[in-house]
């Protein structure tokens, strides 16, 4: 199985729970919560939004990942999805910028909250993840190009 093949399944298996424009208005309900410090709309709107994406890998995608032969486990990430391995190699792909340089705290655990990334950036990111599981799996990275 492909990248391509994979995150065309993967794109797919989202989009029949939501489509694009409601996760990113979901995403963007969400920063507007943590911007105007409502507490209350955040623990309204962030264990439904992490739980769609992180229940749409686990159990619908289930079948792509046993065939691509890649493991999903809990994330440990705050912000991740999963956490995806394949031949001792893993990546936590997330659903917010995280910076490099900034202290090392959990994704997301700023007080003016998380950068949420777009439903696209997020599967970018998510192919950016898979792709060297696919390549450590079969040695031939050429075929995983998206």
């Amino acid at each position: 199985m492909t990248l391509n093949e994979i995150i065309d399944r993967l794109r797919t298996a989202h989009l029949m729970v939501r489509d694009a424009n409601e996760w990113d208005g979901l995403a963007a309900a969400l920063v507007d919560a943590y911007h105007s410090n409502d507490e209350d709309r955040v623990e309204q709107l962030q264990p439904p939004f992490l739980q769609s994406w992180r229940t749409v890998t686990h159990y619908v995608l289930r079948d792509t990942f046993d065939a691509a032969g890649i493991s999903v486990a809990e994330p440990s990430l705050p912000w991740a999805i999963a956490t995806l391995t394949a031949n001792g190699v893993s990546r936590e792909p997330v659903l917010c910028h995280v910076d490099p340089a900034a202290p090392q705290e959990p994704p997301g655990a700023a007080i003016e909250g998380p950068r949420l990334f777009t439903f696209a950036e997020a599967m970018t990111y998510y192919a950016e993840c898979l792709a060297p599981l696919l390549e450590r799996a079969n040695g031939r990275q050429e075929q995983y190009t998206t």
